[in-house]
């Protein structure tokens, strides 16, 4: 079901494929029993293939959806569900970013401190001392250079992540704006 989530959502602008993956997922993996949001936006995106103008697919989608008991009420109540649980997965991946921020970069900037430090110590030594040194500043210089790469890769991957989230949940509130038009108050 998340490649079929993945195409409802695809068209929404700046999308990363791996940071939309994973929100279809949880979508997936969260799906409300019964009609909703998610089988009327299939429903409507299904007529619209049909070269259905988008007023007439919301309104011919909501009718079928009306004889097995969807309201508008309902279909608002259960994108805002989904909306909420994508801010619970924005939530669980900055928590994640965090984690990984943690990890990758400031172990490895006390790496390099402590590092930098047995260099000073080093230097104050005979020159037999001398290999060893050379050994601790390769080391050093590829571990700043592994840093401004993680750095970089985890600050690309968090705006892909915002820049896909905001573009699902701005699908979504098109989505209930159409609602709100097409179906009335």
């Amino acid at each position: 079901m998340s490649d079929q989530l993945k195409n409802l959502f695809a068209q929404a602008s700046g999308v990363d494929e791996k940071s939309l993956s994973f929100l279809m997922k949880a979508l997936s993996e969260n799906d409300l029993s019964g009609f909703d949001y998610i089988q009327f936006k299939q429903a409507v995106q299904s007529l619209k293939k049909m070269n259905m103008d988008e007023a007439t697919a919301f309104k011919s989608a909501f009718a079928t959806a009306a004889t097995m008991g969807l309201t508008k009420e309902k279909l608002v109540d259960t994108a805002g569900y989904y909306r909420n649980l994508l801010g619970k997965e924005e939530q669980n991946f900055a928590q994640a970013l965090s984690n990984q921020l943690a990890t990758k970069i400031d172990a490895k900037k006390e790496k390099v401190t402590k590092l930098k430090y047995q260099i000073d110590k080093n230097k104050e030594q005979i020159q037999k001392l001398q290999d060893e040194i050379a050994g601790y500043l390769d080391e050093v210089e590829t571990t700043e250079a592994s840093i401004v790469d993680e750095d970089g890769r985890l600050t690309q991957t968090k705006e892909k992540f915002e820049k896909t989230h905001q573009a699902v949940l701005n699908v979504i509130d098109e989505d209930i704006a159409l609602i709100s038009k097409y179906l009335g108050a």
